[in-house]
């Protein structure tokens, strides 16, 4: 693992962007002094040459110009030699201009009889050369590197001076020679010291660069790494940060494009999670609703044997004669009717139940006193709560107006106070209220006595065949579909129904909407 490690940091510097930049701009910096060296070392004695040679024939241009002033008599001697000085001065040239007969009209030097013999051994190993084949200037140390009809130039090696001369032996009209001569002052040496200096400060420059690049490259590498941290965090499926930096230029155009497609991953992972929730919902909802049906058909079944297993077994003993008295046979078929009624009675609650909540029967709103409704509801359950032993107790109010369908209300109250008579204990009283709450809205409460439901089965007594007691007796207990009824009444009216634990009791409580208006 740290091998690995080290490896990675090695990678992560050597192909940084900051690194590629110092070592190009180092290594430019390097080869760009090499090649001035080489190009001093090789090029520049030849340029020089040459341009020294165009100097000559500029020079020998402006020397016959004069001498043709001269000539002509549009100067004289005094101004003729003053201005071939300025040229001697100015270009460092030594000029000599002779007649054919060798009487000199100028010279620029006071060794006039030096530069008289130069320029008769030029002559001399011109006229040689032209002659003899097996004579060269080359093996003389001299070099013609320019020949016209009217000049020659030499480049000429002095073993006793180390040095090199240019020399110009030319005519000017028929009978004057021009003879000009320069010396190229170790040039040589001065290349070797310009090369040495160059190199030094090359090498300066170069390592400067390297500082110069650190920091451009920095500069440069900055927005990038930003950008990279930026992908990396994408890569991660993070999209709060953005590029904010106020590059106009390539990296700035990169980094806006990245925000925008940061914004459009975001919004479309968004959407993926949103409808993957969907999806999961639905399928959870299917699911649940499966497992509702398989429940559904599971409780019905149940409830059916029962009655149909009754009604088969009476049936059976009425064909087999076995009620051979009257008081028997009246007994088999009361038991019968009875358990056919119940038979009745809960397919019609399943397919109130269904219509509910498919919504196929609708509301019909009336304007109507709730009071009275639950009073005569009251009064009709008094027959099954004397048989049991119960005490209903109504406290009445002024007549309460309700908005609402009173056909369901009424089966909503049914349901309450059948369900308190069946589950009321000692001291056996039911207890009917009502109450105004904030909005306008009535609160009708039915109270019985006896034992609390459980906090985890209070959101489950409105399911469907749902019982608290589930060794309650078939006499005592309903079918498990009266609260489902009431919850689906209830909210098809979008109002609250619920039930409350109290130390002596349960109480049920249902709200309407009680505005006057």
């Amino acid at each position: 693992m740290r091998d690995s490690s080290n490896c990675q940091c090695k990678k992560s510097i050597t192909h940084s962007l900051r690194f590629k930049l110092s070592c190009t701009l180092f290594f430019f910096s390097l080869v760009m002094v090499l090649t001035i060296i080489a190009s001093n070392r090789i090029l520049l004695d030849k340029y020089y040459l040459y341009s020294r040679e165009k100097g000559f024939v500029t020079m020998y241009d402006l020397v016959n110009e004069q001498i043709s002033a001269y000539e002509a008599g549009s100067i004289d001697s005094n101004t003729f030699a003053k201005n071939l000085d300025e040229i001697t001065v100015r270009t460092n040239i030594g000029i000599l201009v002779v007649n054919n007969d060798w009487t000199t009209v100028y010279a620029s030097m006071q060794n006039v009889n030096g530069f008289m013999e130069r320029l008769q051994e030029s002559l001399f190993r011109r006229l040689m050369a032209q002659e003899s084949k097996d004579f060269t200037l080359e093996e003389d140390g001299m070099e013609a590197i320019a020949v016209t009809r009217d000049y020659t130039i030499y480049k000429i090696y002095n073993e006793t001076m180390k040095d090199t001369y240019l020399e110009l032996v030319g005519r000017s009209g028929q009978d004057k020679i021009i003879y000009m001569s320069l010396a190229v002052r170790s040039l040589k040496d001065s290349v070797a010291f310009s090369n040495s200096f160059i190199l030094y400060v090359g090498l300066i420059v170069s390592i400067f660069s390297i500082f110069v690049a650190f920091i451009l490259a920095t500069w440069i590498a900055h927005p990038i790494r930003e950008l990279s941290i930026l992908s990396q965090k994408m890569t991660n499926l993070d999209f709060t940060v953005k590029y904010c930096n106020d590059d106009r230029g390539e990296i700035g155009e990169l980094g806006n494009s990245m925000n925008e497609m940061s914004h459009r991953l975001e919004r479309t992972i968004s959407e993926l999670k949103s409808a993957n929730a969907e999806l999961k919902k639905d399928i959870e909802t299917k699911e649940a609703a499966e497992q509702m049906r398989q429940e559904f058909l599971s409780n019905v079944s149940h409830e059916l044997k029962t009655p149909i297993a009754l009604i088969q077994g009476y049936a059976e003993g009425l064909k087999d004669n076995i009620a051979d008295d009257p008081e028997s046979t009246e007994f088999y078929c009361d038991v019968i009717m009875d358990e056919a009624g119940k038979m009745n009675s809960l397919v019609k609650k399943l397919l109130t139940l269904n219509q509910l909540e498919f919504g196929n029967d609708p509301l019909t709103v009336e304007h109507f006193d709730i009071v009275e409704v639950v009073r005569q509801r009251v009064d009709a359950n008094q027959i099954l709560a004397s048989s049991k032993n119960v005490t209903i107790t109504m406290i009445e109010p002024e007549p309460i107006y309700v908005w609402a369908d009173e056909f369901k209300i009424e089966e909503v109250v049914t349901n309450f106070l059948t369900n308190a008579i069946n589950y009321c204990m000692d001291p056996y009283q039911v207890k009917v209220s009502f109450a105004m709450m904030p909005g306008d809205v009535v609160r009708v409460s039915i109270f019985n006595t006896g034992a609390t439901i459980d906090e985890e089965e209070l959101d489950n007594i409105w399911e469907k065949f749902y019982k608290v007691d589930k060794a309650r007796t078939r006499e005592v207990g309903g079918s498990g579909i009266g609260l489902s009824i009431v919850k689906a009444i209830m909210e098809q009216h979008h109002q609250k129904c619920g039930v409350i634990n109290h130390e002596d009791g349960v109480e049920f409580f249902f709200e309407l909407d009680a505005k006057k208006d």
